[in-house]
């Protein structure tokens, strides 16, 4: 969403498009589209009566006699609320979005049929099992009932000026290869930036910035060696390249440029206690998901009863899977696995054909596939996506290199939507084995049963590589090195009933050399499951209040190394040459320990670890700039080196050795950076007046709001201050944090708790478009299931 606002603003709505919502008209485009919540509906090919009662927040609660019924209701009420956020994110995966937008969606219109997912769509479902594809046929049924017969569509179709085309089975498919694309394809990024580091640094410079580690993960993961440790300070090898550096690397910008922090990433908490740490022996599941924060929210809530079936909890809107939730035997949450599942290929090409490369000993053609992008307001735009035997040739050459694209993500073989089933399960070892068989996005899952047991294991598809480890871009073209199919279900790795009751992950990385397939190189910093498992292994009987109150949890303890080392180079004697430096050092020692929105000094900190991170590992990459004009370096585990060279401080190996005498001098000088990008962003403001949520505000816009900042106020969430942070268990940044927080215990509905940002609704003029933000911004409780009905809409069957 966050890409489709840019499309937006940048290439702007038309004049008549700006006139029609805001000249008298919007309001009653506005109103005109609000939904229909009573009364009596004919649904096409409905075999029973279905009810639809929804409660005082929007949520609907479906009554149905069969799950067909159930899925196709599902369709029909998502449509009702969500359906521009499904037509976009369609349309994204697809493809299409210059149709609508014009010239400026094309970067990403030719990205997307670069990957082919409008191909691949099609594929997966003729290989999807009898019912998969019926419960597919049966959503797309719901809304396109909804488009034809309600007569109420979305304002953003009226503004935009068209009609949306019915929606398919493949559309719900697109939408599934979209959250693929946001959890996974952010590997290709780092392949190409580790590629580029391997031709321009040594070996040891390279391993030494690129560790698979930090403390709080070694503290969690004794038994899983690293496969890339901390490395010993390769002094020499720094110091040569810092000798290397270009007369110009104080260009204005370049630091910013070349250093990009991954402090946030697609990722998200989850985690469960059996029996042995709750009170009456119940197993709680606890889940929030990480992702950027937009309006409306990702994640749409629904409770569905059918049959023997009553389940809760999180849809894909324009999917019918339950990806978070719970029914009566079993509750699921995910995080994002954070692997590599995606390889750059490089190319072969034949010096006398630049149409074929190589295969072994032969030359092959490419596959040609013709694209026509539609332009609104423009020519069509004509394009050939090639494919080789590995994937579709990138639209960027690496190290002047043609490559290709080797991802899980697009092969139809390993794509399912086997997750349909959880919604059935019955038994802690059933729902495992449906789980492990699931194809989609690589995920974590967290299950607790009825029975008080816990379960962690993976779904999706792990390569099984040979010849190489997926690190950076090799060719394949010998046959040496390459993917041999992926790791069977059953050789998955699973933790059942551990002893100690406790099962946690935070995108941490949990296995190592003792697991015989490499999952991935950089996963996120283990802070996070540190503090999650402390927490729980302290707490005497968990409850699920206390399981929400730790999603809540501000506390960061990693920030106190950063404090300490400011603190140490505030020496009397520095404060006394530089009197300016009381205010920053009463500023730092005020800090509680937490990023609460009324914390002080915790700006600073944040400030002050950006500046070392840019300011230490810039000299040391001019060279890999050199070598490629798009090079940034960034690294989750980024603090193992930073903090190796804080510790020793090698003289060798000072950055910046023409302004700054030592170490502490050049900390001392990014520390009073940081002062001066603080207060900056205050002028005016003294520091001890500056505390978090100052800096830390919720900034949840509509995809509109940008291109018709008349309307912000109606379309988005308030501006207010948010507690949390990137290395918090709440995790939250101005655009980014828990899309959604459950805590369920299977059989227990009625103590379990389900919050999200902004409303159920996508309609501006809806009571449910942003009723529940304060929850979510004030961590507050509310019920996972659907309260008292206030509306009751019957679907009956549509007899012609």
């Amino acid at each position: 969403m966050a890409n489709i606002r840019k499309i937006i603003f940048f290439g702007g709505l038309t004049l008549a498009s700006v006139a029609a919502i805001t000249i008298g008209g919007g309001f009653w485009l506005l109103h005109d589209s609000m939904p229909q919540l009573d009364g009596t509906v004919k649904l096409d090919r409905l075999t029973a009566e279905v009810r639809v009662q929804t409660d005082s927040h929007g949520i609907p609660a479906i009554e149905a006699a069969n799950r067909v019924d159930a899925v196709r209701t599902l369709g029909y009420v998502t449509a009702r609320d969500r359906l521009f956020q499904m037509e976009l994110m369609r349309r994204k995966s697809a493809g299409r979005l210059a149709e609508i937008f014009g010239g400026m969606a094309l970067d990403s219109d030719i990205k997307a049929r670069t990957y082919g997912f409008h191909r691949e769509a099609k594929a997966i479902l003729a290989k999807l099992p009898p019912d998969h594809r019926q419960y597919l046929q049966s959503y797309a049924d719901g809304v396109n009932s909804y488009m034809t017969d309600s007569g109420k569509l979305p304002f953003e179709f009226t503004v935009l000026g068209y009609q949306p085309e019915p929606w398919t089975p493949e559309d719900s498919l697109l939408v599934v290869l979209g959250m693929c694309e946001n959890l996974t394809a952010w590997v290709e990024r780092g392949e190409r930036m580790l590629s580029v580091m391997e031709k321009t640094l040594p070996e040891a410079a390279m391993r030494f910035l690129t560790p698979d580690t930090d403390f709080y993960t070694e503290q969690l993961q004794k038994q899983a060696e690293s496969l890339r440790p901390a490395q010993a300070i390769p002094v020499e090898a720094l110091a040569t390249a810092l000798a290397d550096q270009p007369a110009d690397k104080t260009v204005p910008g370049q630091l910013a440029q070349l250093v990009q922090q991954s402090d946030f990433m697609a990722g998200s908490n989850a985690w469960a206690v059996s029996g042995k740490k709750t009170g009456d022996g119940r197993a709680i599941l606890a889940n929030d998901m990480h992702l950027g924060i937009s309006v409306p929210n990702i994640w749409y809530r629904i409770e569905l009863n059918y049959g023997d079936t009553h389940a809760a909890g999180l849809t894909l809107p324009g999917t019918p899977l339950l990806i978070a939730g719970s029914n009566r035997h079993i509750a699921w949450g995910v995080t994002n696995l954070s692997g590599d599942f995606l390889d750059l290929v490089r190319l072969d090409i034949n010096p006398a054909n630049p149409d074929q490369y190589r295969v072994g000993e032969q030359w092959r053609r490419f596959d040609e596939y013709p694209e026509t992008i539609i332009v609104k307001g423009s020519a069509a735009k004509q394009i050939v996506v090639k494919q080789t035997l590995w994937g579709p040739v990138a639209n960027q050459t690496l190290l002047d290199q043609p490559v290709a694209i080797h991802w899980v993500a697009l092969d139809a073989d390993a794509m399912n939507l086997n997750l349909f089933d959880l919604e059935q399960g019955e038994t802690l070892e059933q729902a495992v084995k449906i789980v492990n068989s699931s194809g989609g996005p690589q995920l974590n899952v967290l299950l607790a049963d009825d029975q008080g047991r816990i379960a962690w294991t993976l779904m999706g598809k792990i390569p099984k590589r040979f010849g190489n480890d997926g690190l950076v871009s090799r060719s394949w073209a010998d046959g040496s090195v390459g993917w041999n199919g992926y790791v069977e279900p059953g050789d998955l790795p699973r933790v059942i009933d551990p002893p100690e009751g406790i099962l946690a992950s935070a995108n941490d990385r949990r296995l190592g050399k003792n697991y015989p397939y490499v999952i991935g190189h950089q996963f996120g910093n283990g802070y996070r499951a540190y503090r999650i498992t402390q927490q729980l292994t302290q707490m005497p009987k968990i409850g699920e209040q206390a399981m929400f109150n730790l999603q809540l949890d501000t506390e960061s303890e990693f920030y106190v190394y950063y404090q300490q080392l400011a603190l140490s180079i505030l020496t009397k004697e520095a404060v006394a040459r530089q009197p300016e430096l009381a205010e920053a050092r009463d500023y730092l020692l005020a800090w509680d320990g937490r990023a609460d929105v009324d914390s002080l000094g915790f700006a600073l900190l944040v400030e002050f670890r950006k500046q070392l991170v840019e300011a230490v590992f810039t000299p040391l990459l001019s060279a890999s700039r050199d070598a490629d004009k798009n090079f940034s370096y960034s690294w989750t585990y980024i603090d193992t080196p930073l903090q190796a060279l804080l510790n020793e401080k090698p003289p060798h190996a000072l950055p910046d050795a023409a302004h700054y005498l030592n170490w502490d001098d050049f900390i001392l000088g990014q520390l009073k950076h940081g002062v001066q990008q603080v207060q900056a962003q205050h002028p005016g403001v003294a520091l001890m007046e500056l505390n978090w949520g100052r800096l830390n505000k919720v900034k949840q816009a509509h995809p509109f709001s940008k291109a018709l900042p008349i309307l912000s106020d109606l379309l988005d969430m308030p501006s207010e201050a948010l507690p949390g942070c990137a290395f918090c268990v709440r995790a939250a940044g101005p655009g980014f944090g828990a899309s959604e927080r459950l805590v369920v215990s299977p059989g227990h509905f009625a103590d379990a708790i389900l919050h999200m940002p902004g409303g159920q609704s996508g309609q501006p003029l809806s009571p449910y478009y942003r009723d529940q933000q304060n929850y979510w911004l004030k961590g507050l409780p509310m019920p996972l299931t659907a309260g008292k009905s206030e509306h009751t809409l019957l679907l009956q069957p549509h007899i012609k």
